[in-house]
């Protein structure tokens, strides 16, 4: 049977695409759950539409997305931590932090989960995490770890 998904499913495909599946998937378990419709003549219209509007705003969340690129790329952030008598911080630097530092340095609210830090962040120094803010848009954030 063809459906139109309307949420991303694992294994199955992506949000707003057609796929086939059994059809006792799609009866049972996909439509009674919203995750998909039929896919025929006026769904599939519905979903050229909603592709349009869809595909306008992408546009938009990109080009939002490139502005908070450059800003945070043309900065380097400090995070305090707790450093002993070596020179190593009493736990480590995580996503958290950085999000946090983000949210008061540059007043974006960027979700933890798109933050991936390069190393382990152990020290006191210069380190990078990688920020993802659009699915095209992934930048460099600098950050140094300094002493409390």
């Amino acid at each position: 049977m063809d459906i139109i998904l309307l949420k991303n499913i694992d294994k199955v495909g992506a949000k707003h695409t057609v796929v086939t599946v059994k059809n006792g998937y799609a009866r049972n378990f996909l439509i009674p759950q919203g995750m998909a419709v039929i896919a025929n003549k006026s769904n599939m219209k519905q979903l050229d539409l909603l592709r349009e509007k869809e595909d306008a705003v992408e546009a938009q969340s990109k080009i939002k997305a490139e502005a908070i690129a450059t800003k945070l790329s043309s900065t380097t952030l400090k995070i305090g931590a707790k450093v002993g008598e070596t020179g190593k911080i009493f736990g480590s630097v995580t996503n958290i932090q950085i999000a946090n530092a983000i949210a008061v340095a540059h007043d974006e609210n960027i979700d933890r989960k798109y933050i991936v830090l390069e190393d382990e962040v152990k020290t006191i120094g210069v380190y990078h995490a990688n920020v993802t803010l659009h699915k095209d848009v992934v930048t460099k954030v600098a950050f140094e770890v300094v002493e409390e």
